[in-house]
């Protein structure tokens, strides 16, 4: 197993591993002092199975550093490690497998891999799409909005992709799951990403603002609070673990 520590304090490096070691004393870790090391030896084989990610460093920002080892390297589990719990809501975002604050405990690395293990028997549903020639795997959670082009159906993915599929805007809603909503005629949003929900206008994480259709306006907001209702259910639970 390939695991990584990147924080820039080496006090710090030394205190988690030794609670690493805690839990098994025949495992070590890479140590990294910054981000843009880390992405550079996530490209090498095999994968890191798992980094615990410091989320302030001098320069950068863990969150960055992880949306990058995201598109890099998808599998490798993320441990955000920090001072305050200030950016639990972007790591529950990320799908992190757990936020440890500082000092770090064995038993925080103990559920830490029990997380790792459960994420990787849960089952990510994925899509391939046609844009062109050539053919994309991407995973729904990954998806944050789908519009309707003419024709063709522009998805817009969290990494900063843009693909431009050549299917019915219909048929594309019928492959997402329940996360999905659609709040207009030919525009459909992944809820994780909703950070507002007006009366007449949705606004997504990135800022951008989306109108809501008046007639549906009622109903979609019911499906929209009983989401959230279940999403802080679920960070409540991710937050105490």
């Amino acid at each position: 197993m390939r695991i990584a520590i990147c924080d820039d304090d080496l006090n710090e490096q030394k205190q988690i591993e030794e609670a690493l070691r805690g839990w098994d004393p025949t495992k070590s870790a890479e140590k990294f002092v910054s981000g843009t090391s880390l992405l550079e030896a996530a490209k090498k084989a095999p994968q890191i199975d798992i980094v615990f990610l410091d989320i302030y460093m001098p320069g950068e920002n863990g969150i960055d550093t992880a949306k990058a080892l995201q598109k890099i390297s998808p599998d490798t589990g993320i441990v955000f490690v920090t001072f305050s719990r200030e950016h639990a809501v972007d790591a529950f975002s990320l799908y992190a497998v757990h936020y440890l604050i500082k000092p770090v405990t064995t038993e925080g690395i103990i559920e830490s891999f029990r997380r790792l293990t459960e994420s990787r028997t849960r089952y990510r549903e994925r899509i391939a799409l046609k844009v062109g020639r050539d053919r994309h795997t991407v995973f729904l959670d990954q998806i944050f909005l789908l519009e309707s082009d003419n024709h063709a159906v522009n998805v817009s993915l969290v990494d900063g992709r843009r693909l431009k599929v050549h299917m019915s805007f219909s048929e594309m809603e019928q492959k997402m799951n329940k996360n999905f909503l659609r709040i207009n005629r030919g525009i459909l949003v992944n809820m994780d990403y909703i950070v507002q929900m007006g009366t007449d206008t949705c606004v997504l994480q990135n800022g951008i603002h989306l109108p809501i259709t008046i007639r549906q306006r009622t109903a979609i907001r019911s499906i929209y609070d009983n989401y959230v209702f279940d999403r802080l259910s679920r960070q409540k639970d991710f937050k105490e673990g």
